[in-house]
């Protein structure tokens, strides 16, 4: 399913859902991030995904991260809350969403970068290469906030 995402568009359609999702910003011991090519939009991105009836927000930190990515994580804590009412996500079904997702740190405790039908790459990036991807600016904003590493998460 295709989806575009608007970032403060006044032009954006009307979100007519939200939906909890996660995001991850795993870091190696080497300080690099964890991306994913995204096969529904092109862009580079966080691990991330929506969260299923049985599991915990953590729990679903781990299924998206293992699914798009090969890699297995474990979660070490909050990054943020990103619910910013102007970026909207708009599904070829109809499904225009409103942003809600809880950005978790985690660390690679096992596996080896593997695309999936979700993630056309998956790469290890060094902080200062990641002018050289297509990343979203929201999500440039939770990868700067997670190499931050606030001591409280951020909220908005």
């Amino acid at each position: 399913m295709a989806r575009t995402e608007h970032y403060h568009d006044p032009e954006a359609p009307k979100a007519n859902s939200i939906v909890v999702a996660v995001s991850v910003f795993v870091r190696d011991e080497l300080g690099r991030v964890l991306l994913i090519r995204r096969s529904d939009n092109g862009l580079w991105s966080l691990p991330s995904g929506g969260q299923e009836i049985g599991e915990t927000v953590a729990q679903t930190a781990v299924r998206e991260t293992r699914e798009e990515t090969g890699i297995t994580v474990e979660v070490a804590g909050l990054v943020g809350v990103y619910s910013d009412p102007g970026h909207v996500i708009a599904y070829s079904d109809g499904e225009v969403r409103q942003q809600f997702s809880l950005c978790f740190r985690a660390v690679p405790v096992a596996g080896e970068p593997t695309p999936s039908s979700e993630s056309i790459d998956v790469r290890w990036v060094q902080h200062d290469e990641l002018g050289d991807y297509d990343i979203h600016p929201s999500t440039l904003l939770r990868i700067q906030h997670g190499y931050e590493e606030r001591a409280e998460p951020y909220i908005g």
